[in-house]
């Protein structure tokens, strides 16, 4: 394992990479003290200069592709850079999986023509841990990132079983993200997780903003997997994504939490997008769509879930907090007549509600993405990953998970709740830094985008 040397202050400096224009966020910053006439980003008199930016001393920076064949740790306080159109490539066949442990901070500095990449050099999931955040861990921007092919199983000697960090037993594989901060702050935006081989993010306390993703093909028909699971000690926004293909769950959404003092997680999940989920579980009556448990209390309203085994379901005991959640309107389509029965009305663990849209028949109320192609063996109790046994199709980018014009998912939706963080989350590394370009200045403000009065994601 890399642990970095903050006083050597690593650089690795690249060619010019240059940054898509940004529009500088509105908000007015309740944590800014210094009137700066409206630019947000003011640098540093000390600084670290590449092609692209100027960076506070003392920061890590990453300018340039990098592989790594060991581990890499972020100090608690440090701050790593990762520029655009970097790429990292972790190495396989080594004796202990390479993970990224971010005790400190991250920002990966992606745009859509140059987003950051975190592959492996063998293209296979499981063939590396994955990004695994600290208690200290104060911020973490996920822009225009790549993540894939991670999952992997720590042994004794990994980065996060030392510090402590997800398990303390080892008894499978990480996630592609993992936050656990509750005071800290996190953002992933328009950003790309697929083909890993657990859970694709895991939230055990923080604060966040989960917009504008694409989650692809997520977990294995052994161990399973979520596209987002959330514990206790969150507050989220989370809008706009589309989740295709997550074996276990789209979303597992829970109050269970790592000690009695977290506070209760409180989120708002709404315009998602959930196809071909939850085919793994089928003997347990698991799986699906949407998980809610665990004294759960979500806004979940106006998501579109497509030919996904169930809708929205919960335990027999311990289930969501249904006094304080709103569950209600989502649209749920079903292209088989066993998708319908499991989405009906007294359907075991089933969580039913007069003012969702449902398909009474098979193929009914067709949403009409512009562009996707079903198996046509689609099987949603398939319980193995093999389309020719009708697990879903392997995710194609070509794909568009938007709505033709005549859907009638464009209306219904719902826009009277108010979202966790109306005026975004600041984060400060992000203000810290001078861009060299002004036309390429990247905003420090995050928000999830405003409830549409449509069902699912659009793109």
């Amino acid at each position: 394992m890399k642990k970095i040397n903050t006083m050597a202050g690593m650089l690795l400096v690249a060619a010019t990479a240059m940054f898509s224009a940004s529009c500088e966020n509105d908000n007015i910053n309740p944590y800014d003290y210094v009137a700066n006439n409206g630019n947000a980003n003011q640098g540093s008199t000390n600084v670290i200069k590449t092609a692209v930016a100027e960076y506070p001393v003392g920061s890590l920076v990453w300018s340039n592709d990098t592989t790594l064949s060991e581990s890499v740790e972020i100090p608690v306080g440090t701050s790593l850079y990762i520029e655009p159109g970097v790429t990292v490539t972790c190495k396989a066949d080594v004796q202990v999986p390479v993970e990224v442990v971010v005790l400190g901070n991250l920002y990966c500095l992606g745009t859509a023509e140059k987003p950051v990449t975190f592959t492996s050099d063998c293209k296979k999931p499981e063939a590396w841990g994955g990004i695994i955040c600290g208690y200290n861990s104060e911020e973490v921007v996920l822009n225009h990132v790549d993540i894939a092919y991670a999952g992997a199983t720590p042994t004794e000697s990994s980065a996060s079983f030392q510090n402590k960090l997800f398990k303390t037993t080892i008894d499978g594989g990480v996630p592609a993200f993992h936050f656990c901060n509750v005071n800290g702050k996190f953002v992933i935006a328009n950003s790309f997780f697929h083909d890993n081989y657990n859970d694709q993010t895991y939230f055990t306390g923080g604060n966040g903003v989960i917009a504008g993703n694409i989650f692809a093909d997520s977990g294995n028909a052994a161990d399973g997997g979520e596209a987002i699971n959330v514990k206790a000690g969150c507050k989220l926004d989370v809008a706009n994504n589309v989740i295709y293909n997550a074996c276990t769950n789209a979303f597992k959404l829970s109050n269970a939490g790592n000690s009695e003092v977290v506070p209760l997680t409180d989120m708002t999940v709404y315009n998602n997008t959930i196809v071909d989920c939850g085919w793994r579980r089928s003997k347990n009556k698991k799986g699906g769509s949407v998980w809610v448990e665990k004294a759960a209390r979500p806004v979940f309203v106006n998501n579109l879930c497509y030919d996904s085994r169930f809708g929205l379901k919960q335990p027999k005991q311990d289930g969501a907090d249904m006094e304080h959640s709103r569950l209600t309107p989502n649209y749920y389509y079903a292209s088989t007549a066993t998708g319908v029965e499991q989405m009906a009305k007294g359907a075991s663990l089933g969580i039913w509600f007069d003012t969702d849209i449902k398909s009474a028949t098979a193929g009914q109320l067709n949403p009409l993405f512009k562009n996707f192609k079903q198996n046509a063996g689609m099987n949603i109790n398939c319980e193995v990953d093999d389309p020719d046994k009708g697990a879903p199709l392997a995710f194609d980018k070509a794909w568009n998970f938007d709505l033709q014009q005549g859907s009638p998912a464009l209306s219904g939706g719902v826009t009277d709740f108010a979202r966790i963080f109306p005026n975004g989350i600041p984060f400060f590394g992000m203000k810290r830094v001078n861009f060299l370009d002004s036309a390429n200045d990247q905003n420090y403000y995050f928000s999830a985008p405003l409830p549409q009065p449509r069902f699912g994601a659009w793109l």
